[in-house]
Protein backbone atom coordinates (compact mmCIF):
# COMPACT_ATOMS: atom_id res chain seq x y z
CA UNK A 1 0.00 0.00 0.00
CA UNK A 2 1.10 3.38 -0.55
CA UNK A 3 0.80 5.27 2.37
CA UNK A 4 1.31 8.88 1.19
CA UNK A 5 0.30 11.10 -1.56
CA UNK A 6 2.44 10.63 -5.06
CA UNK A 7 3.95 14.07 -4.60
CA UNK A 8 5.04 13.78 -1.17
CA UNK A 9 6.40 10.32 -2.13
CA UNK A 10 8.46 11.56 -5.35
CA UNK A 11 9.71 14.81 -3.25
CA UNK A 12 13.15 14.45 -1.99
CA UNK A 13 11.94 16.92 0.69
CA UNK A 14 14.30 20.00 2.15
CA UNK A 15 17.81 19.54 3.27
CA UNK A 16 18.38 21.78 5.59
CA UNK A 17 22.61 22.82 6.92
CA UNK A 18 24.25 20.43 9.57
CA UNK A 19 23.65 21.42 13.17
CA UNK A 20 26.10 19.67 15.42
CA UNK A 21 25.20 19.37 19.02
CA UNK A 22 25.50 21.90 21.65
CA UNK A 23 28.95 21.98 22.61
CA UNK A 24 30.65 20.83 19.88
CA UNK A 25 34.17 22.27 19.07
CA UNK A 26 33.49 23.66 15.69
CA UNK A 27 32.76 26.73 14.27
CA UNK A 28 29.56 27.15 12.48
CA UNK A 29 29.67 29.21 9.43
CA UNK A 30 26.71 27.28 7.31
CA UNK A 31 23.16 28.13 8.20
CA UNK A 32 23.29 32.23 8.68
CA UNK A 33 22.52 32.40 12.22
CA UNK A 34 23.42 35.47 13.69
CA UNK A 35 27.15 34.85 15.55
CA UNK A 36 26.04 37.43 18.21
CA UNK A 37 23.71 36.75 21.17
CA UNK A 38 19.96 37.84 21.44
CA UNK A 39 19.16 41.22 22.88
CA UNK A 40 19.75 41.26 27.06
CA UNK A 41 16.01 42.27 27.56
CA UNK A 42 14.68 39.33 25.44
CA UNK A 43 17.43 36.96 27.73
CA UNK A 44 15.94 39.15 30.94
CA UNK A 45 12.13 37.53 30.01
CA UNK A 46 12.82 34.20 29.10
CA UNK A 47 14.56 34.33 33.32
CA UNK A 48 11.62 35.45 34.70
CA UNK A 49 9.12 33.08 32.81
CA UNK A 50 5.96 33.38 34.61
CA UNK A 51 4.24 29.67 34.61
CA UNK A 52 1.07 31.11 33.78
CA UNK A 53 2.46 31.10 30.53
CA UNK A 54 2.87 27.17 30.29
CA UNK A 55 -0.03 26.48 31.59
CA UNK A 56 -2.74 28.38 28.96
CA UNK A 57 -2.75 28.33 25.04
CA UNK A 58 -1.05 31.08 23.91
CA UNK A 59 -2.57 33.77 22.29
CA UNK A 60 -3.48 32.73 18.90
CA UNK A 61 -3.10 36.03 17.40
CA UNK A 62 0.10 37.17 19.17
CA UNK A 63 -1.38 40.41 19.49
CA UNK A 64 1.16 41.98 21.91
CA UNK A 65 3.52 40.79 19.50
CA UNK A 66 1.75 42.29 16.77
CA UNK A 67 1.65 45.77 18.95
CA UNK A 68 5.29 45.77 18.80
CA UNK A 69 5.49 44.50 15.28
CA UNK A 70 2.95 47.93 14.88
CA UNK A 71 5.41 50.41 17.30
CA UNK A 72 8.70 49.48 15.52
CA UNK A 73 7.57 49.29 12.07
CA UNK A 74 4.56 51.44 11.81
CA UNK A 75 2.48 49.38 10.04
CA UNK A 76 -1.32 48.42 11.22
CA UNK A 77 -1.89 45.38 13.85
CA UNK A 78 -4.65 43.66 11.41
CA UNK A 79 -2.70 43.12 8.34
CA UNK A 80 -0.02 41.16 10.64
CA UNK A 81 -0.33 36.98 10.72
CA UNK A 82 2.50 35.30 13.01
CA UNK A 83 4.24 32.13 12.31
CA UNK A 84 6.99 29.50 13.54
CA UNK A 85 9.74 31.04 11.72
CA UNK A 86 8.41 32.93 8.29
CA UNK A 87 8.67 29.32 6.89
CA UNK A 88 5.59 28.14 8.56
CA UNK A 89 4.44 31.63 6.66
CA UNK A 90 5.97 29.90 3.56
CA UNK A 91 3.99 26.83 4.14
CA UNK A 92 0.66 28.76 4.87
CA UNK A 93 1.12 30.64 1.51
CA UNK A 94 1.74 27.32 -0.57
CA UNK A 95 -1.44 25.80 1.20
CA UNK A 96 -4.02 28.43 0.48
CA UNK A 97 -2.94 29.58 -3.39
CA UNK A 98 -0.60 27.12 -5.02
CA UNK A 99 -1.52 23.80 -6.96
CA UNK A 100 -1.59 21.81 -10.22
CA UNK A 101 -0.74 23.99 -13.34
CA UNK A 102 -3.52 26.84 -12.87
CA UNK A 103 -2.18 28.35 -9.86
CA UNK A 104 1.83 28.04 -10.44
CA UNK A 105 4.98 29.25 -8.15
CA UNK A 106 7.36 31.50 -9.90
CA UNK A 107 10.67 32.88 -8.33
CA UNK A 108 13.88 33.94 -9.98
CA UNK A 109 17.14 31.60 -9.65
CA UNK A 110 19.62 30.80 -7.72
CA UNK A 111 17.06 32.19 -4.51
CA UNK A 112 16.41 29.96 -1.47
CA UNK A 113 15.73 26.31 -1.72
CA UNK A 114 12.89 25.70 0.05
CA UNK A 115 10.32 27.14 -2.55
CA UNK A 116 10.29 24.31 -5.19
CA UNK A 117 10.35 22.00 -1.96
CA UNK A 118 7.18 23.45 -0.69
CA UNK A 119 5.51 23.53 -4.16
CA UNK A 120 6.42 19.69 -4.75
CA UNK A 121 4.22 19.17 -2.29
CA UNK A 122 0.94 20.70 -3.29
CA UNK A 123 1.82 19.81 -5.71
CA UNK A 124 1.95 22.72 -7.63
CA UNK A 125 3.56 23.69 -11.44
CA UNK A 126 7.18 25.57 -10.63
CA UNK A 127 8.44 28.32 -12.95
CA UNK A 128 11.73 29.32 -12.10
CA UNK A 129 12.92 32.37 -14.21
CA UNK A 130 17.19 32.54 -14.22
CA UNK A 131 18.06 36.25 -13.35
CA UNK A 132 19.72 38.42 -15.84
CA UNK A 133 23.41 40.09 -15.52
CA UNK A 134 23.91 41.62 -12.84
CA UNK A 135 21.06 39.93 -10.85
CA UNK A 136 18.56 41.95 -12.20
CA UNK A 137 15.22 41.02 -11.58
CA UNK A 138 13.75 38.96 -14.49
CA UNK A 139 10.15 40.69 -14.12
CA UNK A 140 8.57 40.01 -18.26
CA UNK A 141 9.62 36.40 -17.32
CA UNK A 142 8.27 36.27 -14.29
CA UNK A 143 4.82 38.24 -15.34
CA UNK A 144 4.44 36.01 -17.94
CA UNK A 145 4.46 33.03 -15.82
CA UNK A 146 1.26 34.27 -14.93
CA UNK A 147 1.84 32.44 -11.22
CA UNK A 148 -0.71 32.74 -8.22
CA UNK A 149 2.54 32.83 -6.19
CA UNK A 150 5.71 34.63 -6.84
CA UNK A 151 8.27 34.31 -4.36
CA UNK A 152 11.32 37.31 -4.18
CA UNK A 153 14.22 37.11 -1.96
CA UNK A 154 15.49 40.25 -0.90
CA UNK A 155 18.79 40.26 0.26
CA UNK A 156 18.45 37.09 -1.38
CA UNK A 157 19.83 34.04 -0.54
CA UNK A 158 22.57 32.60 -1.63
CA UNK A 159 23.75 35.36 -3.11
CA UNK A 160 22.89 38.27 -1.28
CA UNK A 161 21.81 40.88 -3.77
CA UNK A 162 19.17 42.59 -3.15
CA UNK A 163 16.94 43.61 -5.65
CA UNK A 164 15.71 47.50 -6.90
CA UNK A 165 12.35 48.78 -5.56
CA UNK A 166 11.63 49.95 -9.36
CA UNK A 167 11.50 46.41 -10.42
CA UNK A 168 9.73 44.67 -7.53
CA UNK A 169 6.90 48.01 -7.98
CA UNK A 170 6.51 47.08 -11.40
CA UNK A 171 6.19 43.21 -10.33
CA UNK A 172 3.52 44.04 -8.29
CA UNK A 173 1.61 46.50 -10.50
CA UNK A 174 1.41 43.83 -13.26
CA UNK A 175 1.34 40.15 -11.56
CA UNK A 176 -1.58 38.19 -11.85
CA UNK A 177 -1.28 36.74 -8.65
CA UNK A 178 0.44 37.33 -5.09
CA UNK A 179 3.98 38.90 -4.77
CA UNK A 180 5.54 37.28 -1.64
CA UNK A 181 8.81 39.44 -0.89
CA UNK A 182 10.92 37.40 1.89
CA UNK A 183 13.12 39.97 3.74
CA UNK A 184 14.78 37.25 6.41
CA UNK A 185 17.85 39.13 5.52
CA UNK A 186 16.67 42.73 5.34
CA UNK A 187 18.22 44.03 9.39
CA UNK A 188 21.76 43.75 7.41
CA UNK A 189 20.87 45.56 4.18
CA UNK A 190 20.40 49.07 3.07
CA UNK A 191 16.63 48.84 1.63
CA UNK A 192 13.62 47.51 2.44
CA UNK A 193 10.28 46.62 0.01
CA UNK A 194 7.88 47.22 2.83
CA UNK A 195 6.04 50.79 1.24
CA UNK A 196 5.11 48.47 -1.23
CA UNK A 197 2.28 46.51 0.90
CA UNK A 198 0.88 50.16 1.41
CA UNK A 199 0.57 50.75 -2.16
CA UNK A 200 -0.43 47.27 -3.32
CA UNK A 201 -3.18 44.61 -2.17
CA UNK A 202 -1.12 41.88 -3.60
CA UNK A 203 2.20 41.84 -1.75
CA UNK A 204 3.08 40.00 1.11
CA UNK A 205 6.57 40.82 3.36
CA UNK A 206 7.99 38.72 5.47
CA UNK A 207 10.20 38.93 8.33
CA UNK A 208 12.02 37.06 10.77
CA UNK A 209 13.71 37.21 14.29
CA UNK A 210 16.39 34.17 13.27
CA UNK A 211 18.76 36.55 11.37
CA UNK A 212 18.93 40.31 12.60
CA UNK A 213 17.58 39.41 16.32
CA UNK A 214 19.80 36.53 17.14
CA UNK A 215 16.73 34.02 17.74
CA UNK A 216 16.70 31.49 15.03
CA UNK A 217 16.15 28.77 17.84
CA UNK A 218 12.67 30.95 18.96
CA UNK A 219 11.32 30.31 15.99
CA UNK A 220 9.27 33.31 15.11
CA UNK A 221 8.42 35.39 11.84
CA UNK A 222 5.50 37.75 10.58
CA UNK A 223 4.04 38.51 7.86
CA UNK A 224 3.29 42.15 6.60
CA UNK A 225 -0.17 42.71 4.33
CA UNK A 226 -3.04 44.10 3.74
CA UNK A 227 -5.61 43.07 6.32
CA UNK A 228 -7.80 40.96 3.97
CA UNK A 229 -4.89 38.72 2.80
CA UNK A 230 -3.85 38.14 6.82
CA UNK A 231 -7.37 37.62 7.58
CA UNK A 232 -7.86 34.75 4.48
CA UNK A 233 -3.97 33.29 5.14
CA UNK A 234 -5.42 32.87 8.80
CA UNK A 235 -8.00 30.27 7.75
CA UNK A 236 -4.99 27.50 6.79
CA UNK A 237 -2.98 28.26 9.91
CA UNK A 238 -2.62 26.22 13.34
CA UNK A 239 -4.02 28.29 15.92
CA UNK A 240 -1.02 27.30 18.44
CA UNK A 241 1.88 27.51 15.99
CA UNK A 242 3.29 30.30 18.07
CA UNK A 243 4.11 29.63 21.86
CA UNK A 244 3.86 31.83 24.36
CA UNK A 245 7.49 31.85 25.52
CA UNK A 246 8.12 32.69 21.59
CA UNK A 247 5.90 35.60 21.64
CA UNK A 248 6.84 36.82 25.03
CA UNK A 249 10.72 37.23 24.45
CA UNK A 250 10.14 38.26 20.82
CA UNK A 251 8.22 41.38 22.10
CA UNK A 252 11.26 42.12 23.90
CA UNK A 253 13.89 41.50 21.58
CA UNK A 254 11.70 43.47 18.99
CA UNK A 255 11.41 46.69 20.83
CA UNK A 256 15.10 46.58 21.89
CA UNK A 257 16.10 48.14 18.19
CA UNK A 258 19.25 50.15 19.39
CA UNK A 259 20.84 46.41 20.40
CA UNK A 260 19.75 44.44 17.09
CA UNK A 261 21.01 47.89 14.76
CA UNK A 262 24.55 47.59 16.74
CA UNK A 263 24.35 44.00 16.32
CA UNK A 264 23.75 44.28 12.62
CA UNK A 265 26.77 46.55 12.42
CA UNK A 266 29.09 44.89 13.94
CA UNK A 267 27.86 41.63 11.38
CA UNK A 268 28.22 44.05 8.23
CA UNK A 269 31.68 45.61 9.50
CA UNK A 270 32.87 41.62 9.57
CA UNK A 271 31.06 41.18 6.23
CA UNK A 272 33.37 43.84 4.40
CA UNK A 273 36.01 42.67 5.77
CA UNK A 274 35.90 38.98 5.17
CA UNK A 275 34.90 40.33 1.25
CA UNK A 276 38.14 41.70 1.26
CA UNK A 277 40.14 39.37 2.64
CA UNK A 278 38.90 36.82 0.60
CA UNK A 279 39.23 38.41 -2.61
CA UNK A 280 43.20 39.21 -1.43
CA UNK A 281 43.10 35.23 -1.65
CA UNK A 282 41.98 34.81 -4.83
CA UNK A 283 38.43 33.88 -4.29
CA UNK A 284 35.77 35.35 -6.33
CA UNK A 285 33.11 37.03 -3.75
CA UNK A 286 29.87 38.37 -4.85
CA UNK A 287 28.72 41.75 -3.49
CA UNK A 288 26.12 41.09 0.22
CA UNK A 289 23.56 42.10 1.81
CA UNK A 290 22.88 39.42 3.77
CA UNK A 291 25.04 38.39 6.60
CA UNK A 292 26.82 36.05 4.22
CA UNK A 293 28.62 36.00 1.50
CA UNK A 294 28.80 33.41 -1.90
CA UNK A 295 32.69 32.72 -3.16
CA UNK A 296 34.05 30.72 -6.22
CA UNK A 297 37.08 29.27 -4.70
CA UNK A 298 40.43 30.21 -6.95
CA UNK A 299 41.55 26.49 -7.10
CA UNK A 300 40.26 23.08 -6.25
CA UNK A 301 36.54 22.49 -6.32
CA UNK A 302 33.99 24.30 -3.95
CA UNK A 303 32.96 20.35 -2.62
CA UNK A 304 36.78 19.71 -2.18
CA UNK A 305 37.44 23.06 0.09
CA UNK A 306 33.97 22.43 1.91
CA UNK A 307 35.11 18.54 2.79
CA UNK A 308 38.46 20.03 3.78
CA UNK A 309 36.98 22.71 6.40
CA UNK A 310 34.79 20.40 7.74
CA UNK A 311 37.59 18.11 8.46
CA UNK A 312 39.54 20.92 10.16
CA UNK A 313 36.28 21.68 12.32
CA UNK A 314 34.89 24.99 10.26
CA UNK A 315 31.17 24.06 8.55
CA UNK A 316 30.37 25.98 5.69
CA UNK A 317 26.99 25.76 2.87
CA UNK A 318 28.20 23.61 0.20
CA UNK A 319 24.75 23.23 -2.75
CA UNK A 320 24.89 20.31 -4.40
CA UNK A 321 23.18 21.35 -6.98
CA UNK A 322 23.83 22.81 -10.78
CA UNK A 323 24.63 26.33 -10.82
CA UNK A 324 26.11 26.52 -7.28
CA UNK A 325 27.88 23.48 -6.79
CA UNK A 326 31.03 25.37 -7.78
CA UNK A 327 30.79 27.53 -4.73
CA UNK A 328 30.57 27.99 -1.44
CA UNK A 329 28.19 30.04 1.13
CA UNK A 330 29.91 31.17 4.42
CA UNK A 331 27.65 33.18 7.21
CA UNK A 332 29.49 35.88 8.82
CA UNK A 333 30.53 34.98 12.11
CA UNK A 334 32.48 37.04 14.73
CA UNK A 335 36.06 38.18 14.08
CA UNK A 336 37.99 35.09 16.41
CA UNK A 337 35.92 33.02 14.02
CA UNK A 338 36.88 34.64 10.65
CA UNK A 339 40.58 35.08 11.73
CA UNK A 340 40.10 31.20 12.36
CA UNK A 341 38.74 30.57 8.93
CA UNK A 342 41.26 32.62 6.66
CA UNK A 343 43.81 31.34 7.91
CA UNK A 344 42.89 27.88 7.65
CA UNK A 345 42.09 28.76 4.11
CA UNK A 346 45.09 30.38 3.85
CA UNK A 347 47.09 26.73 4.68
CA UNK A 348 44.62 25.08 2.22
CA UNK A 349 45.46 26.78 -0.68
Amino acid sequence: MDYFRPAIAASSGYLPGEQPPPGASVIKLNTNENPYPPSPKAIAVLRNLDGEWLRRYPDPYGRAFCQAVSQVLDVPTDGLILGNGSDELLTLLMRACAEGRDRAVAYPTPTYVLYPVLASFQPATVVEVPYGPDFALPVEALLRAKAALTFIATPNSPTGHTVALPSLRRLAAEAAGLVVIDEAYVDFAEISALPLVREFDNVIVLRTLSKGYGLAGLRLGFAIAQPSLSQTLFKVKDSYSMDAIALNVGAAALLDQDYKNAQAEKVKRSRSRLTTALRKLNFAVLPSQGNFVLVTPPVNSAETLYKALKQRGILVRYFNQPGLNHQLRITVGTDAQIDTLLETLSKLL
